[in-house]
């Protein structure tokens, strides 16, 4: 208001402006300006490695069914507290759609954090020094929705699974968490060391929840192939809870 307020007066004095119009005028640029700022706040404390947005997604030659891209791109999902599960191969768009969402979510007015499964464990390993894990999970809750990219890549031994159940036991019917995976589901026993427990994390995190399972391609080898486009890929969709 301070910066627009001079020339402001000086348009409002020529156009013949009512008090209450020049009121309405600053007060609606300060808004807008307060609603960028916080925009700009929640973009970085998001912490996305890179901005990838749902207008560079290329629907047609993805994967995901036009009408569940319509469902996710509503962001119905986050605002009901449900989860999204994006399983297959490396290179079918899993990362980019996280991405998309999360970072339209942010525009939307929503809090969302990113972290791949590795930086997420290690951040509640390091907790576990001053035995503060439970308080850093209640202040990743406090984001409207948590993305954790890249689950499975790498294994994980008794704690560290133990933490990510812990994790996703507070997060189930509080939060959204979207998370994505070269893993089947019935394959996870792979990469976490206990089945009990991978049962119980599976059970929490599918509840509620819309699952893509993708195929096709790496777009990355199909792009090296045919630099200016490829052919469309299948997918299926399953909804759940």
């Amino acid at each position: 208001m301070r910066e627009l307020a001079p020339s402001l007066l000086v348009t409002a004095k020529t156009q013949r402006w009512t008090p209450e119009e020049v009121l309405r005028a600053l007060v609606e640029a300060e808004i807008t300006s307060r609603a960028a700022s916080n925009a700009r706040a929640r973009l970085k404390a998001a912490a996305f490695p890179v901005v990838k947005t749902l207008e560079q997604f290329d629907l047609p030659a993805s994967s995901i069914p036009a009408p569940t891209w319509a469902y996710l791109t509503s962001l119905e999902w986050i605002r009901a507290k449900e989860n999204l599960a994006l399983v297959g191969p490396a290179g079918t768009g899993k990362s980019h759609t996280l991405l998309a969402l999360g970072h339209a979510a942010v525009e939307a007015g929503h809090k969302v954090r990113y972290f791949t499964a590795a930086d997420l464990v290690e951040t509640l390993y390091r907790a576990m020094a001053d035995n503060s894990v439970g308080r850093v999970i209640e202040t990743l809750l406090r984001n409207d929705a948590v993305i954790v990219d890249e689950v499975g890549f790498a294994p994980l031994d008794d704690t560290g699974t133990q933490l990510l159940f812990r994790f996703v036991a507070a997060a189930y019917e509080r939060r959204s968490l979207a998370i994505a995976s070269h893993w089947s589901f019935e394959d996870w026993g792979r990469f976490l060391p206990e089945h009990t427990t991978a049962v119980s994390i599976l059970d929490r995190l599918l509840h509620h929840a819309t699952v893509v399972v993708t195929s096709g391609d790496s777009y990355r080898m199909r792009e090296s192939r045919q630099p200016r486009g490829g052919h469309p890929i299948s997918a299926q969709r399953i909804r759940k809870g």
